[in-house]
């Protein structure tokens, strides 16, 4: 008899192959049996829903909540059972302790993550990076975790203001930096990232260390990866920077032998711009060169609202005013006509083209809503509306950021939305030089909340899309499973298949939906963060152990931090 079995799903196994019916049955940690499988000590009634692999999320930034929060949430609540930290050359390790506010600066400033939150959530116990990942390892959580070597801590360890300042490395700068990435991945790290996009910046306004990083220094620590036997070499750069920054990337791969992974996202400065980077990954698989895109599941958009990061009326002078309130004041200002209005008629100061861009793009602002519109068709932009009803769009701006007595959410999409629409996502999910990645857990926590979107290629992608095909359904999974897990050398995961661990998703499709994104002070230091649950994940299962059931915690926590590649 089995430990558990579930019976009777429609099995989407991960793989890309057609879904099926059939059971699953589990023994201890692992997945035994598919098919028919007979009885269970615990039998779970499968019938009517989907059966799944657990989600391997491959970009976050939980590097501080993880010290603290043994449920790793939101992405818990979309059925992640894996993911991977220390994304875009940001992190905690290598740290001096006189490096920590820098390091916290440097952690809130690119990703938005309140600092009071992280100052007084985490206890740092560590300085290198192999003890980083002793003191982490210490914690009980609900899912697996790996992390990445950050380019910015490293910087900052060996070369101190120089490397903070993204000064030149020098060759002994070099030779430090590459021994310390070596010992961090014999210590078990599942990579090394890196940064050199403009718009990743600390709360000093420097751009994160390794922006401008030279070939030479990129490679002397990618040839530390390979010495030490394997890892990811992930890179987050400027989209319109992607013909440069290719061709190092192929020698690269080439070279090392080892993946190579970047963030490619269309941009409106070069909205065709992915068609000539899928042909470039396209040719590095010609070439057996390990070069990977990482794409998202939906346009990055902003949530605009009073009490987040951003809005339009962010750098009008009156609302300056008000912006350091506490929030249930400022919204009681904000209510007044008289305030209303002097907000309104008074332009916006300029403080940066993307700042710009931003606060003065009313063709791309909409009403999120409820049941929330990330496909929003650009004749319900607030341009669009106020020009078919006589209106300053500022006004119906005003308004939506006014519902819910103030809390009405704007969605801003920046990337992957130049055309108004999201056909060429469906093409960049399906290409197989391209995995799921940018979600973005644990950051961006006052303008962004897409930890969701592993959901929103279940509801989205395969069942619910209008405004141009759907993707299957089989390849919303296996591009947030097998092929995730497969970047970091995961393979004891990402496939539901006899021998790998039982980490599953039971879903009621048909009932799946995402809840609006709304505003939380739950993290340490009443720290704000957006938040978005889903309902219709009947169970989660990790190691074979029901880690949510209906959504909410059992009290399970049998996760672990990963240490370098999981062979089956």
């Amino acid at each position: 008899m089995h430990d558990v079995v579930i019976k009777g799903g429609t099995i989407v196994d991960g793989s890309g192959r057609p879904a099926f019916e059939g059971d699953v049955a589990v023994n201890g940690a692992t997945i035994t049996q598919i098919g028919s499988v007979g009885s269970g000590r615990r039998e779970i009634d499968a019938r009517g829903k989907l059966v799944l692999p657990g989600w391997v999320d491959v970009h976050t930034h939980y590097d501080a909540q993880v010290t603290w929060d043994p449920f790793v949430t939101p992405s818990s609540w979309h059925g992640v059972t894996t993911l991977v930290m220390g994304n875009c050359g940001v992190g905690f390790a290598p740290a001096k302790p006189d490096e920590h506010e820098w390091l916290l600066g440097l952690m809130e400033g690119v990703e938005d993550i309140p600092g009071a939150a992280m100052t007084e959530g985490m206890v740092w116990e560590w300085e290198t990076f192999p003890e980083y990942m002793d003191a982490i390892e210490k914690k009980a959580r609900v899912l697996d975790i790996g992390t990445q070597v950050p380019h910015g801590a490293l910087r900052g360890y060996v070369m101190g203001q120089r490397g903070a300042k993204n000064e030149a490395a020098t060759e002994d700068d070099i030779a430090r930096m590459a021994a310390l990435v070596e010992e961090g991945i014999r210590a078990g790290a599942l990579g090394f990232s890196t940064s050199r996009t403009l718009i990743h910046k600390g709360i000093d306004g420097e751009l994160v260390p390794g922006t401008f990083a030279a070939e030479d220094e990129l490679f002397g620590i990618g040839r530390a990866m390979r010495r030490g036997g394997s890892g990811v070499f992930q890179m987050t750069s400027n989209h319109t920077d992607m013909p440069k920054e290719i061709p190092w990337m192929r020698r690269m791969a080439r070279e090392l032998g080892l993946p190579v992974s970047f963030n490619l996202v269309q941009s409106d400065a070069a909205p065709e711009l992915w068609r000539d980077v899928l042909e470039e990954l396209e040719a590095a698989a010609r070439a057996g060169e390990p070069l990977f895109a990482q794409v998202a599941g939906r346009p990055a958009g902003v949530l605009m609202s009073w009490a987040g990061t951003a809005h339009p009326f962010l750098v009008h002078p009156t609302y300056m005013g008000l912006h350091w309130m506490p929030i249930a004041d400022r919204l009681a200002e904000l209510r007044k006509p008289e305030v209303r209005q002097k907000i309104v008629n008074e332009d916006p100061l300029s403080v940066g083209e993307f700042e710009d861009f931003i606060v003065r793009s009313y063709d791309k602002m909409y009403r999120l809503g409820d049941d929330p519109e990330y496909e929003p068709d650009p004749s319900q932009s607030a341009a669009a509306i106020a020009q078919r009803e006589g209106k300053n769009p500022r006004d119906v701006v005003y308004d939506w950021l006014m519902e819910k007595d103030g809390w009405g959410i704007v969605y801003f999409p920046i990337f992957n939305y130049s055309h108004g629409n999201m056909d060429h996502l469906a093409e960049l999910l399906e290409h197989p030089r391209t995995c799921l990645g940018l979600s973005d857990g644990g950051a961006h926590c006052g303008a962004i909340c897409d930890a969701s979107i592993p959901t929103y290629l279940l509801t989205h992608w395969a069942r619910d899309r209008s405004r141009g095909r759907k993707v299957a359904l089989e390849t919303v999974v296996h591009t947030q499973t097998a092929k995730t897990a497969a970047l970091y050398g995961l393979s004891d995961r990402g496939l539901l298949a006899p021998g790998l661990l039982a980490d599953i998703n039971v879903v009621d499709h048909e009932k799946l939906r995402l809840e609006a994104p709304r505003m939380a002070y739950d993290l340490p230091a009443e720290g704000r963060r957006l938040i978005q649950r889903a309902r219709g994940y009947d169970l989660t299962l990790k190691n074979g152990k029901v880690t949510f059931e209906g959504g909410e915690p059992t009290g399970v926590l049998d996760g672990k931090l990963l240490r370098g590649r999981r062979s089956a």
